[in-house]
Formats: structure tokens, sequence, C-alpha cells
């Protein structure tokens, strides 16, 4: 089974770019976040053609949204609204007896101070939510993915040290996520695959040139399951971050081997 995930960064702006990536990836599932769009208004008719004939969201008009476009059907489709927040965040589907959880976790802000940014404090508390959903209920026989918003290692970022007070690197979010990473225990594919060098899923547009100053952060992730551990290839379809009016994020690919 071939995933994607992706922070698309409004799925309607930039449907052609999904085309795009369908076209050149073929994956079997691929995992939208920040759809920016109502459910109703999302246009998945126009990958039909491609032989993405099933599709699920939870849509948010302007913020959030998560989605699926997929070739194989889509059952037992959930969403849960974590902190009740009332926030599109999550969406969850069983494919071929694999259940994806598809996230967009929050930015968390520019202060990384619980008590001067409630944006920070929630972010923590979400993910604190996450993960007590998954202690309770330990996941079997499934993929986490998206876009989490924390670079949790060292060579996850382009300067480990100049980004420890920044949000998305500080030690506080690292941990929670790591103990979000234990509560499966998931397995972080990239990383199987990937376990040397720096590697980015995601590049500021307040850069002029983003590949020649390279100043990332690997944000999005897959993870799967202690049960499913086995993959054949993960990797970072950089030259997205390059296409026309592109997102800031760009694809992370899975080929599992289920």
């Amino acid at each position: 089974m071939k995933i994607i995930t992706w922070n698309i960064n409004s799925i309607r702006l930039r449907s052609s770019l999904i085309y795009k990536l369908l076209e050149v990836e073929n994956p079997d599932i691929l995992c939208l976040q920040e759809c920016k769009s109502p459910g109703e208004n999302m246009p998945f008719d126009i990958f039909k053609s491609l032989g993405y004939k099933f599709s699920a969201c939870w849509g948010q008009k302007s913020y959030n949204g998560v989605a699926f476009i997929s070739k194989i059907p889509l059952t037992s489709i959930q969403t849960k609204d974590f902190l009740q927040c009332g926030e599109a965040r999550h969406i969850s589907s069983v494919i071929n007896g694999v259940t994806i959880h598809n996230f967009y976790f929050p930015a968390g802000g520019d202060i990384p101070d619980i008590n001067l940014n409630n944006k920070f404090h929630f972010k923590l508390e979400y993910i604190k939510e996450v993960e007590k959903y998954f202690n309770f209920k330990k996941p079997i026989k499934s993929v986490l993915v998206g876009d989490l918003n924390i670079a949790p290692e060292i060579d996850d970022v382009w300067d480990h040290k100049k980004l420890l007070n920044v949000v998305s690197h500080t030690p506080i979010e690292v941990n929670q996520l790591k103990r979000l990473h234990e509560s499966g225990p998931w397995v972080d594919v990239f990383r199987k695959h990937n376990p040397h060098g720096k590697f980015f899923s995601w590049w500021s547009y307040r850069s002029k040139d983003w590949k020649l100053s390279n100043r990332g952060r690997r944000l999005d992730h897959i993870w799967v399951s202690a049960d499913i551990k086995n993959s054949l290839d993960s990797y970072i379809l950089e030259c997205a971050r390059g296409w026309d009016k592109p997102s800031d994020h760009v694809p992370v690919v899975a080929e599992l081997k289920i």
C-alpha cells in the first residue's frame, strides 16, 4: 500500500498540484491537511478520472480541514474532536483492514510559553489528548499520518541550537510528541528508511530562495503500529516545493508491506 501525506494549504487553490501528484506518484491513498474548505466545496470529482473514486473529509471554512482521496474503498469513516474544540483536525478510515488516522496538529503560535501564548498551550493539550486516546485504545494494524507541526529530531531542522526556542522544535514539544510516539508504540517509517541526515518537509514562504537557504523542518510524518512495521520505502518529495504556486509543505511518501 502506497500512502502519501501532504499539508496542501488549500485544496481548492492547489487542486491542480494534487492532480499532478496523483499522476506522478500513483498512491493508493492521499491524506491531506489544511484543506481550508467546507467539505461540500472540496473538488474531489476532478480526481475520479485518475481512478480516485473514493473520498472523505472533515472540512472547515478557511481553516484546518483533513481529507482522504483514495483508489480503495473507505470504510468506518470517523472524525474525533479532540478537546471538543470544534476544529477539523482528525479523520480516520479503515482501508483494506488498516486503520489510517489523518491529523493536522495545531501550529502553536510564535511564543513557546504556555503562560503567554494560548495557542502554544492548546497545542500541547491537544497532543496530550491524542496520547491519552492511543494509550487507552492501543493501535492495531494502524497508520498515523499528517502535519504534526513538530520536528522531533536534531536532523529534522536546519539548525538544532538556533531552533531550540522556536515553536515546533522546543524540548517541551519534542518530549510531548515522544510520549505520543511511545503510546503506540509507533514506528517512524521515514526515519526507519532514512536514519541519518537532514531531511525537511516544510520551508517558509518568507524565504526568497527556499532551496538555496534550505532552512527547513520535518513537520510531516507517517507512523505505523508495530504489527505492520514492515515497509518497502519512504521518501520526501522535495521537488513539489518548487512547483507553481506551491504549498509550503511537500508530500511524504511511504510504501507499506501489508
